[in-house]
């Protein structure tokens, strides 16, 4: 009898072992999706961005971004993964310098092609547009704008480091001053165990129309995150923390506190 005991408990053991491998294993691949931009998989992000030190007073924005994730499978080779980020904004009211502007922003619109079995290195490329969606001129360009971008990232071991950049120009709209607005945002992820990851994720933008002054935003930092479960919906969550070391003189902010919630829907 004891003998039967000692085999049951210990064929539980190894069984236990074995299912904390594979689940293990299971987190670090859904983290790894999590961190890829053209990951076949429905998610939903709403990335908090507080810029602080604005102005000469060293005033705060707030932008809320809600930008859910929809993959489009083609055929056999190919996926369209679409990107929606719609921008809520509370901002300083930059006219009167009174009070504070709150509202919903222009939305951007990317949509990637990309392969389904793309080796080594993961890519994905395609159009993006801007929708003059603002609800205050103080909010938005009022102008409508359209572009490219292409993302390519590679996942060795516990890595995740990849690139994303896109340019987008106005293409119609009432406002005057034309867009010519450059996004280039690079990636590192180093993934730890039970779901924790480190990471570096800064965006870095170059305004054209603007001059050399105030063209430039270049954010340098990182931060941490952890991938976790709400009763059976996987959940990923960061924070992390940019120092503006270009930034656009007069309004542009010196620092950076980003705070991301992403619900995943993996199939």
């Amino acid at each position: 009898m004891k003998m039967k005991i000692k085999y049951i408990l210990t064929a539980l053991f190894v069984s236990m072992l074995c299912t904390t491998g594979l689940l293990g294993k299971s987190a670090e691949e859904l983290a790894k999706a999590a961190q890829n931009p053209v990951a076949n998989m429905i998610s939903l992000p709403f990335q908090n961005n507080t810029n602080i030190g604005i102005g000469t007073d060293d005033e705060t924005q707030n932008i809320m971004n809600v930008q859910p994730v929809w993959p489009v499978s083609l055929n056999d080779e190919w996926n369209v993964i679409t990107r929606t980020i719609m921008p809520i904004v509370s901002q300083p009211d930059i006219f009167t310098r009174e009070g504070r502007v709150n509202g919903i922003g222009d939305t951007t619109f990317t949509a990637f092609l990309s392969p389904k079995d793309s080796g080594a290195l993961t890519w994905g490329a395609g159009p993006v547009f801007l929708l003059p969606t603002a609800t205050d001129d103080t909010l938005g360009s009022d102008k409508w704008g359209a572009g490219i971008s292409a993302v390519v990232l590679a996942m060795p071991g516990k890595w995740v480091v990849g690139s994303l950049v896109s340019n987008i120009w106005s293409i119609g709209g009432s406002a005057e001053q034309e867009i010519n607005l450059f996004t280039w945002q690079y990636f590192v992820n180093y993934n730890l165990d039970d779901g924790w990851y480190l990471t570096t994720a800064p965006v870095i933008t170059a305004n054209w129309e603007a001059d050399n002054d105030h063209r430039w935003t270049i954010p340098f930092g990182g931060g941490v995150g952890k991938l976790f479960k709400i009763g059976n919906q996987p959940v990923n969550a960061q924070i992390s923390v940019y120092n503006n070391v270009v930034t656009p003189d007069d309004y542009g902010a010196t620092w950076q506190i980003r705070a991301m919630v992403q619900f995943l829907f993996p199939k």
